[in-house]
């Protein structure tokens, strides 16, 4: 996380305070905060906090760049844009549709949500996915969100896959892709389509913005969602079968 420390510098001048005296407003040391100013630290989210405190500005003013792309974890993230967006826990937790306390430990970091509850909490915030998800969009995130969603262990979903628990593991770490054999085996198991570890987080969303309204609401006929839910498990050899059956019924005179 990038932390703009000339700009802390700057605004303490602003405000007329020597480095100690916005040491001692913020509860830090006095070498720590040079240090900050210098660029030669990197403090954490709780630090800037307190300066962001201290000087009377939102913590967003003093981190480098956009908050999505900072380095931040994912509940610093949403703490801070809740916290732009002036919501309250219990605020955000309403609109998300979760519990207060599962809020809170999602922005400790101590437990990891699902993707469909990522989902709303950006929904609440109204921002895309994409701006809290970052890396926990990747294959090895998703995988193991829904591993963990599913209370299954590493050891229990490579039984079921029939792979070893630690390629599962190096997976979920990013160390390696899966070949596309395994990703079947991993989409079979845990009851999804391949297509949803490979998807990037919102391109669904962005797909559906480029096509006309016409096309969007056959897209979401009950007809065509069941066709589409049934061609997501296909094997290769199956959809080209259904591709190849389409191509002579149009041929045909029934067409």
């Amino acid at each position: 996380m990038m932390i703009k420390g000339e700009k802390i510098r700057a605004l303490r001048e602003e405000r007329g305070y020597t480095l100690q005296d916005l040491a001692r407003r913020a509860n830090l040391s006095l070498s720590y905060l040079s240090e900050i100013e210098r660029g030669s630290k990197r403090p954490s989210l709780k630090t800037i906090e307190k300066l962001a405190a201290a000087l009377n500005v939102s913590r967003a003013q003093l981190i480098e760049g956009d908050v999505t792309d900072s380095g931040l974890s994912l509940g610093d993230k949403i703490r801070i844009m809740r916290s732009e967006k002036n919501l309250s826990l219990q605020e955000l937790a309403s609109r998300a549709g979760i519990s207060l306390s599962y809020l809170s430990e999602i922005e400790r970091g101590t437990v990891y949500p699902a993707l469909s509850t990522l989902k709303r909490i950006a929904d609440a915030l109204g921002v895309p996915p994409t701006s809290i998800m970052g890396q926990e969009g990747s294959l090895g995130h998703k995988l193991k969100a829904l591993r963990e969603e599913y209370g299954l262990t590493q050891a229990q979903l490579a039984n079921l896959a029939g792979v070893t628990a630690g390629l599962i593991g190096q997976i979920e770490q990013g160390k390696v892709q899966p070949s596309l054999k395994t990703l079947e085996k991993l989409s079979e198991v845990m009851g999804v389509s391949p297509c949803y570890f490979i998807m990037e987080p919102g391109a669904v969303d962005q797909m559906l913005s480029l096509m006309n309204p016409e096309l969007r609401e056959l897209l979401m006929h009950p007809n065509v969602q069941s066709v589409l839910n049934l061609v997501c498990n296909l094997t290769q050899k199956e959809l080209q079968f259904v591709l190849n059956f389409i191509q002579l019924f149009k041929r045909s005179d029934l067409c």
